[in-house]
């Protein structure tokens, strides 16, 4: 499984890439959507976390630019201070059970992840 993960938090996002693959997940991580967009046209990942605000592109939109270069990609929503409509469009994107609130628990996220991909 390969994964990108994009988050403003840089701590946080490499703290989270370093978990993944202590189990095993291969994990890129990048710090905004320009990155993530640079980053898919040399990488493929199977998997994108993405966090819902992000600077100057939320992750919704970046989903769509995303999926534009990859569209078997698969899709991960987390947030540390979504709105209810947040939470709305960004269930209707990924299905309410992949829209994680951070803290994110490693263990629940793994297990969403290989939800999401054996769909």
């Amino acid at each position: 499984m390969r994964v990108l993960l994009v988050d403003d938090e840089e701590e946080l996002v490499s703290a989270l890439a370093e978990r993944l693959s202590i189990r095993g997940i291969k994990a890129d991580w990048v710090t905004s959507g320009e990155d993530a967009l640079k980053r898919i046209q040399s990488e493929t990942y199977d998997l994108a976390l993405l966090d819902v605000k992000l600077p100057r592109m939320s992750g919704l939109k970046l989903k769509k630019l995303l999926q534009e270069k990859n569209p078997e990609l698969k899709f991960i929503f987390f947030t540390g201070h979504g709105s209810e409509n947040d939470f709305k469009v960004g269930s209707a994107e990924a299905g309410a059970q992949y829209y994680l609130a951070k803290p994110v628990n490693i263990e629940v996220l793994v297990q969403k992840m290989n939800e999401v991909l054996e769909k």
